[in-house]
């Protein structure tokens, strides 16, 4: 159940920390606007941008214009409508310095629509993780927490360490029922379907287990390079980036035990409980890589040991899982873009056909776009002999009919921060665990590795998914 009183009712102040950075020109404003589009916001709402230059209201509304032009698919007749509700407040956010922020929300609370009802803030921190401690410490020293929710980007801190001590500041300020902190895979409608198909289905759910699964694969190779994130991917890589986050919770979402409902509370409880139960992760079994001419990017060191690859082999602890290897990857620069999740299933140990191939059996989660299943069988070859075949029957969850379709990740999970719903965001009590899993890793890393662009990695990898091989490889 939502945790405070929320919905189209209650005038809402969205404040946008880093309004003018990259993530939020990518991410953020595009998925706040596509929740104007689909009529999802509350009935009164502002959003405020915040930075420390200065720009006028009609300068941070042309800047929205062209970040939605670029990174989304324009304007539309709901621009309009929806820029009025646009105000910037410059100067900066510190605990010595508030610059514009409090008036901009003052003048905000006195406007007729406004004024006489209690007004829901919403602070998004779309900045790097180092300035998470900072921003916190001056939302509470400028009165802006009380009642507040506040989102947090990923990564919840960069290490066991720095995880504790932002966990203690933003317990200092907050309650953690108004804590958001953010993973857009958990906002994916594909990833919400892993639980969904798996316990609303009892094909599948008869089969998620170690006696039927041989190997879980959760893969997610980009062809892209680093972009325009030079800065911050230098100083994250791939396992801060991807591993600690995005793979760990799809592995979560995997291997939990089913949750006693569907309600916020016991989702998180039942994601958090098997991430208690990842074994840390042996550096042995860790393959890092760093695609060749990384070092020539703009801003980047020439003597840069950044991993811009991971391929990881990992356990879970649990009765359902245990000696069950459940192999990740992910990289930069890879021969193919995707995002799998993959239960390959064991082979028959008796029975009457033999030679069966390793990758034979298996059901694939694709987590892009809309969503598709595959379901891999082998069969027989069509003709004479008994020659075996693997074959695929595809099902895109695209074709189920929706109302006004599915919600981009980032516009779910907004949806979610608005609506007061926690049920799709990370607890502390899960991260501090997976701190502790990536421990030996962070503290002892295998070196990195090169690989050249459009490959799929180094081949030193290709052992961490045997017997069966990755299933996603460049075609």
């Amino acid at each position: 159940m939502p945790d405070t009183t929320s919905g189209s009712d209650t005038p809402t102040v969205f404040v946008l920390f880093g309004a003018t950075g990259d993530l939020a020109k990518r991410m953020v404003l595009p998925a706040f606007y596509e929740l104007a589009q689909r009529e999802l916001l509350p009935t009164r709402w502002k959003l405020v941008g915040n930075g420390r230059g200065k720009r006028t209201d009609d300068e941070f509304r042309q800047h929205v214009a062209d970040a939605l032009t670029e990174f989304a698919d324009g304007t539309d007749d709901h621009w309009d409508a929806f820029a009025k509700n646009l105000r910037f407040a410059g100067g900066g956010f510190t605990v010595d310095d508030p610059g514009q922020l409090p008036d901009v929300i003052d003048e905000i609370r006195n406007e007729d629509d406004f004024s006489g009802d209690d007004v829901q803030l919403v602070h998004y921190i779309a900045l790097p993780p180092a300035t998470f401690t900072d921003y916190t410490k001056a939302l509470g020293e400028h009165g802006l927490d009380e009642g507040a929710r506040v989102v947090y980007e990923k990564p919840f801190g960069t290490s066991q360490k720095s995880f504790e001590e932002l966990d203690v500041a933003v317990h200092e300020v907050f309650d953690e029922k108004q804590v958001y902190r953010i993973d857009h895979f958990l906002g994916k409608e594909s990833t919400q379907n892993l639980h969904i198909i798996r316990f609303a289905n009892g094909m599948f759910a008869g089969l998620w287990n170690r006696e039927h699964v041989e190997q879980v694969q959760i893969d997610i190779p980009e062809t892209l390079d680093i972009d325009d994130r030079a800065e911050f991917y230098d100083a994250t890589g791939a396992v801060l980036d991807m591993l600690v986050t995005h793979l760990f919770q799809v592995a979560a979402e995997v291997a939990m035990e089913p949750p006693l409902s569907l309600r916020a509370d016991d989702l998180q409880t039942a994601r958090e409980s098997v991430i208690a139960a990842f074994r840390p992760i042996d550096a042995d079994e860790v393959v890092l890589g760093q695609y060749d001419g990384y070092r020539d990017t703009e801003g980047i060191a020439d003597d840069s040991s950044t991993d811009t690859y991971v391929a990881a082999r990992m356990w879970v602890d649990t009765d359902r899982w245990r000696d069950v290897p459940f192999v990740l990857r992910t990289g930069k620069m890879l021969g193919v873009s995707a995002q799998r999740v993959t239960l390959v299933f064991r082979r028959p140990e008796d029975g009457p056909v033999t030679h069966l191939p390793a990758d034979g059996a298996a059901l694939t989660f694709d987590l892009s776009g809309d969503g598709e299943i595959d379901i891999t069988l082998t069969v027989k070859t069509p003709g004479p002999g008994e020659k075996l075949s693997v074959a695929h029957m595809e099902l895109p969850l695209s074709t189920i009919e929706t109302n006004g379709g599915g919600l981009s990740p980032y516009s779910r999970l907004l949806y979610d921060v608005l609506d007061g719903d926690r049920s799709l965001f990370t607890r502390p009590d899960g991260l501090a665990h997976v701190w502790e899993v990536a421990a030996p890793l962070l503290d002892n890393p295998p070196a990195v590795q090169s690989y050249a662009p459009g490959s799929m990695g180094p081949h030193a990898a290709d052992e961490l998914a045997d017997p069966v091989g990755w299933f996603v490889s460049a075609r």
